[in-house]
C-alpha cells in the first residue's frame, strides 16, 4: 500500500483530482481540505469486498474509476489523495474479537499538529476509529 501512495501521489491524474477536491475550501485550513478529501472516499466510494478467496489490492486510479473498493483500496486513495496536496499519512493495521491476524486497514493523516485517525469505510466523522483492537499496528510508530 506504501509503495502505491509513493507511486501514485506523483501522478499527474491524481494531483489534479486531489486539487480540484480541494480547491473550493478555504486556503491554509487544513481540516477543511482533509475532511474534504475524507468525505469523497467515503461517500463517494462504494465499499464492497474482494473476489471471495482472492486479496487484492487497486491502484488509485483504479479505484476512482470503479468507484469502489475494500478498506485497503479505500485508505490507499485516501492516502494518496492526502499526500498529494501536501498532508503526511501513516496506515493503521488491526485485529478485532481476539484476533492475532490483521483485518482491517485505516489511515491516519497528520494536519494541526496532529494525527487524525480516517477510516473510509465506516459512517463516521473524521477522527473515528474502530474501537477495541485486539492488535493494533501503526506505521512507522
Amino acid at each position: 500500500m506504501r509503495a502505491l501512495v509513493d507511486q501514485y501521489k506523483k501522478n499527474p491524474d491524481m494531483i489534479a483530482c486531489a486539487v480540484s477536491l480541494v480547491f473550493l475550501c478555504p486556503e491554509k485550513d487544513e481540516l477543511s481540505e482533509i475532511d474534504c478529501l475524507f468525505q469523497y472516499v467515503r461517500d463517494s466510494i462504494r465499499y464492497t469486498r474482494d473476489v471471495f478467496g482472492v486479496e487484492t489490492i487497486c491502484n488509485p486510479l483504479l479505484t476512482i474509476q470503479r468507484k469502489v473498493g475494500d478498506c485497503d483500496d479505500k485508505t490507499t486513495l485516501f492516502a494518496t489523495l492526502a499526500e498529494c496536496v501536501g498532508y503526511p499519512t501513516r496506515f493503521v493495521m488491526a485485529g478485532y474479537w481476539g484476533s492475532k491476524d490483521y483485518e482491517h486497514v485505516y489511515c491516519q493523516v497528520f494536519a494541526n499538529g496532529e494525527w487524525l485517525d480516517a477510516d473510509t469505510t465506516e459512517k463516521q466523522m473524521l477522527g473515528y476509529s474502530p474501537p477495541n483492537p485486539s492488535i493494533l499496528y501503526t506505521e512507522g510508530v
